[in-house]
This record gives C-alpha cells, structure tokens and sequence, in this order.
C-alpha cells in the first residue's frame, strides 16, 4: 500500500512539474476582478467570523498554502489578508519556483517563503499556522485522513483549515472519463501533448450520442490553449472523488471539528423546494432535528450541483458559544458594533453605492461578493444610505440608528415622526438580512 502511495504521489509530481496550475498570467491579480468573491472566500475574516461571531485582524498572521501549485491562491490570500505572512508547499519543484516568482513580482517577496515539501512532512518546517488552506490536493493524497492530522498538527489553538474534495456524485462522470483513458494507457506515464491530443482525437470521433462524449466534453475543449482542462479532468493522476458522509468520518478520524461549507449559502436544503415555509410534512417534522451532516447529505443527493466538497474545520470545542442575531435581546442590540466586510471596503463598491445613491437606483450588493444561492441581494437606495459610515470604520449600532432617523425622520404613509424605538426595529432588520452573507458583520462588544 505504501508504494502505490508513493507512486501515485510521484505521478502527481510528475504531472505538475511538467504543466504547473494553474496556468494564470505572472502578472494577473485577483484585484483586478470585479467579482470580489475569491478575495471574501480566502480572508480571514469570513471563516473566524461563522466560526466564532468576532472579527479577526489578519495582520501577523502565518497562513500556509498547502499545495500551492503555481501560487495563484498564495497570491489571492496574500491580497485578502494584509500583513499575513503565507507559507506555501508543493511537491513539485517547478510549482514552487513560480509561486516564489509571482508573489515577488506582486511586491509580497518580503512576507512570504516557499518550500518544495510534502504534506506528511509538515512539522519539518518548525513552524505552526492560523489558517491552512489546501485547495484541490486533498483528494489527490493516497489517504485524506493523513493529510487531515499533518495540517492538525501544525495548527495553532484556535486556527482553521480550508480544504476540499472531489464530490463522488456530480464527479463521477470524469471519474469514467479518467478511467477510460487510463484502460488505453493514455495515463501509464505523466500525460503530455501527445496524450491530451489523442483525448481530443477520441472524443471528437465518438458519436455525439455517446453518454461519455454528451455529458463531458465541449467543443471549446478542441481549441487551442485548452489543454489545461484536459489534463485537469480527463488525465488527471491520482484523481479521487467522496460524498458528504466519508467528508465527515474523515474529520472524525482526524479528530477535527467541521466548520461550515465555503459557500454555505448554496447549501441551503430548504432552498431546493418551491415553498421552503412549506414543506412535506414528513420534511417540516424531520429537519429541525436533522444534524447538518443528514442535511448537507441529502442536499448532496437531491441536487449535486456541486464538483468540490469545499469546508472549513479546526481543532474541536475552540469555537466561541455563539447565540444567532435571532435570539439577541434589546441589551445585545444596543451593545452592538457594526463593520462592513472588508472585501466591499473597495473603492469600486463604495463608487457604485455612490451613484446608485445619486440616481434614486438599488444598489445590487451580490454583485460583487455573490454568495447568495440564487436571486441577486438588492438594497433599496434610501436603505443602502445608511452603508456609507461603515467605509469609515466599525460604527456603534445606535450611531447608525440616529442617522437612520435622520435620513427617514418622517413615516412615509402617515406622515407623522418615526421614533427611535421604530427606527431601531427597521436598522436591526436591515442588518440582519445582510448579515445572512456577511456583507455586514455584526459583534457585541
């Protein structure tokens, strides 16, 4: 067992040192993006915010990308966390110098170090982390569970790991692809231009009716400079795919404690019926006592839309005793402390605001971080007035009351003055609701 490890490690290595990923211009940033979504994803922020409903400073922390690839993400977490200092590791020689170079050319040189190591030999760096991210590696190791108790053991008291893996269900299909090439011998030895040409070769002389051909391949994939896609689905070495409940006896034996999914939102189970406040009774009864693994499983299987099973997790029994906005009293409302998520803190955002403001327009705020399920997030322009103060910083709750009262002094219908008791009643809704995609981000203090 423990040479077909190494060998499928070595095959890995082999494909990545020839075709390092992903194949992104030097010069690329994630800045640059209007969608700011990668940026709220990887900032230390979101993940210690689910976790614990406190906003974490991510300066002088040590973050490690694990399985840095061509440093892309190592880039993504260094634009998304200022002043962290990222550490990154790949098996291939080749991944890491790029990665060295392109933090370099983006001005992070100085706080940033890669390594060529593998992830079983992580405590060889002497070094302990507040935040691992792992991205599209895990399900490549001989054994996930491993690489789970290495980042275990380099994590620091209360950190957090990202990590993911291939999800059975919606990627078994590529599965079949993998091992219909593998049967032609097209993945013996790492994959080159002449494999990715035979692939395009066999796919374009199948049928069009061919299950294989119908459900996997594009026309697109026939181009030039798609052979990076290819060699990510068709050829991949080492490729693995799992559901929600091998997800979760993983974390068990690694003894870690699941988090939340990365993009919790497009998990909901709820969102999935045409009435969520009507369910099959069989439902309505059975969910509210369903742990969430029995809910990510069923929407797994109901609707595996989803190619990762993307999660945060971390030591277990760290997280902060959380109580939900819901069931906040008057007291924990008006101790209150507002802040926009960091990543809208963009002059972009604040100028689109800016204009909606000025002609009477909503204000789509899930343009720019969409991690809502399905419908666009819009912000009526009168409500979206009382944003502007958090570009400024953190503001106590009842600040922003009074200036609601300021900007809404009169009942629209009755004409007559709102009071503060009203105002507050319409701030604290309005919070709420964007709290649900931490947009806002809401701590007693």
């Amino acid at each position: 067992m423990a040479n077909s490890g190494s060998e499928s490690l070595e095959k890995i290595r082999q494909q990545f040192e020839s075709s390092p990923y992903p194949r992104i211009p030097l010069e690329k940033s994630p800045k640059d993006d209007h969608n700011l979504n990668q940026l709220y994803i990887h900032n230390l922020v979101t993940p210690y915010y689910l976790r614990n409903q406190e906003v974490v400073e991510p300066a002088g922390k040590v973050i490690l990308d694990a399985g840095c690839g061509s440093g892309y993400k190592s880039l993504i977490l260094a634009e998304a966390n200022p002043g962290a200092k990222i550490v990154g590791i790949d098996l291939s020689e080749q991944s890491v110098k790029l990665s060295r170079e392109r933090l370099k050319y983006h001005g992070f040189e100085d706080n940033s170090e890669f390594h060529t190591l593998l992830i079983e030999d992580l405590p060889e760096l002497g070094l302990k982390f507040d935040y691992i991210n792992c991205d599209e590696v895990l399900y490549l190791l001989p054994d996930p569970v491993a690489g789970l108790q290495s980042f275990k053991s380099v994590l620091k008291p209360g950190g957090l790991i990202r990590t993911n893996l291939h999800n059975y269900i919606q990627r078994q299909i590529y599965l079949r692809a993998q091992e219909t090439f593998r049967v032609m011998g097209l993945t013996e030895d790492n994959p080159t231009e002449l494999e990715v040409g035979l692939v395009i070769e066999t796919m374009k002389a199948l049928k069009d009716g061919v299950e294989l051909k119908s459900t996997t391949w594009q026309a697109v994939y026939e181009t030039e400079g798609k052979e990076e896609t290819i060699l990510m689905n068709f050829l991949l070495q080492g490729d693995k795919a799992y559901g929600i409940p091998d997800m979760f006896r993983a974390l068990e034996l690694a003894e870690l404690e699941f988090v939340s999914m990365v993009n919790w939102r497009h998990w909901e189970l709820t969102d999935l019926f045409k009435a969520p406040d009507d369910l099959p009774m069989f439902l309505a009864l059975g969910l509210p006592g369903a742990s969430i693994q029995e809910r990510l499983h069923l929407f797994n299987l109901l609707h595996p839309i989803h190619r990762l099973l993307d999660f945060w997790c971390g030591h277990p029994g760290q997280a902060t005793s959380l109580k939900s906005l819901s069931e906040w009293n008057q007291e924990d409302w008006h101790s209150a402390q507002v802040r926009l998520h960091p990543q809208l803190m963009h002059s972009q955002v604040k100028e689109s605001l800016n204009d909606c403001l000025a002609n009477h327009r909503p204000f789509e705020i899930s343009k720019y971080i969409p991690i809502a399920a399905s419908n666009p997030v819009i912000v009526e322009s009168d409500m979206a007035a009382s944003l502007l103060p958090l570009w400024s910083g953190a503001q106590p709750m009842m600040d922003l009351v009074n200036r609601w009262l300021k900007t809404h002094p009169y009942d629209p219908v009755s004409l007559e003055p709102v009071s503060i008791e009203t105002a507050f009643r319409q701030v604290k809704d309005f919070l709420t609701k964007l709290e649900v995609f931490l947009y806002v981000l809401i701590e007693q203090i």
